[in-house]
């Protein structure tokens, strides 16, 4: 004989069980939390993720392990974290190069970063600074945009990696001048400043991290910042804007997403974790002091957010022909 169940039963079964999913939410973290930083350890993205992690985990009350999943211009991170359960146990900690820019360049990703993630808020930005070789004979924006005009052909600029918000900027300004200066990519910060201090590359946009050391010591001059405002790492160089040059914009904001369908529970959970370890006086100041403008706000309206920033970024890639290899 089969068993048979009561609707009465059945009914109380399926309220047990919805009691157990519901203490289990709850309940969250109940174990080591992963989050994802899709860059290679060593860097100002991987300093500032794991001072974020640290302050995480103490508001959580479960250990945040950072783990560097790099390659692919982050693609490789953003599409393990896209695809992990819906948990609150992967994260990931990435900047708009990965949400904004990648679509604008890489027609097929792992992920689409409009719709395939659970925003949970912003933690900061940092800015880009246009830098020269002391042997350019130009101390303004304007200077150097007449000096441009004058022999584009004694030019190029560099940047710290193909299709990066730093390749973006120097086409943005390309297109200001109404030149077509050719750009020279870089593996990474470190080559690239390099070869401007060493006089091979006149100029470039670089982090203003990078930039405020090396012209502290002279190697460089630093002409102009990319954000809405001046940077507290340099405090007398002004903005692109201020430069006469508004539509050369560029900042690079960090957000904590997980896969989408977080349960709502562990969302809000992480909400509050996050805006706590961010309200620290202490937390904000060692990420200022890397040049990084911390500041946590919430994201009200994320697919409109990465839709609009990327189609922006697509026009300019198409006007520029920025492409990846």
């Amino acid at each position: 004989m089969k068993p048979s169940f009561s609707r009465r039963s059945l009914g109380l079964v399926l309220a047990v069980l919805g009691l157990a999913a519901a203490s289990a939410t709850l309940a969250y973290p109940e174990r080591p939390v992963t989050m994802v930083n899709p860059y290679p350890p060593g860097g100002a993205s991987d300093t500032i993720g794991r001072l974020f992690a640290k302050k995480l985990e103490e508001n959580l009350g479960q250990p945040v392990i950072v783990e560097n999943r790099p390659g692919a211009g982050t693609a490789i991170g953003a599409a393990h974290v896209a695809n992990a359960k819906p948990d609150g146990y992967t994260l990931l900690l990435s900047a708009n190069s990965t949400f904004t820019l990648n679509p604008a360049l890489i027609p097929k990703l792992g992920y689409d970063a409009a719709t395939s993630f659970e925003a949970l808020g912003l933690i900061g930005s940092v800015d880009l600074a246009l830098v020269v070789h002391p042997a350019v004979k130009a101390n303004s924006v304007q200077e150097l945009v007449a000096a441009i005009k004058t022999a584009p052909g004694q030019f190029v600029y560099g940047s710290f990696g193909n299709g990066t918000s730093s390749h973006f900027a120097g086409a943005m300004l390309n297109t200001a001048m109404g030149v077509d200066i050719p750009h020279v990519p870089y593996k990474g910060t470190a080559p690239l400043m390099a070869d401007v201090i060493g006089g091979r590359i006149p100029y470039s946009f670089d982090t203003v991290v990078a930039a405020s050391a090396q012209a502290r010591g002279g190697k460089v001059r630093v002409l102009a910042v990319t954000g809405p405002e001046r940077s507290a790492l340099l405090p007398g160089v002004p903005t692109m804007a201020e430069a006469g040059l508004p539509e050369v914009r560029m900042s690079a904001w960090v957000a904590l997403v997980g896969p989408k369908g977080l349960p709502p529970a562990v969302k809000a959970r992480l909400e509050t974790a996050m805006a706590a370890g961010m309200s620290g006086a202490d937390t904000l100041e060692q990420m200022r002091r890397i040049g990084f403008d911390a500041r946590h706000a919430a994201i009200p309206d994320w697919a409109g957010m990465v839709r609009q920033e990327t189609a922006r970024f697509k026009a300019i890639a198409e006007k520029a022909n920025i492409k990846l290899d």
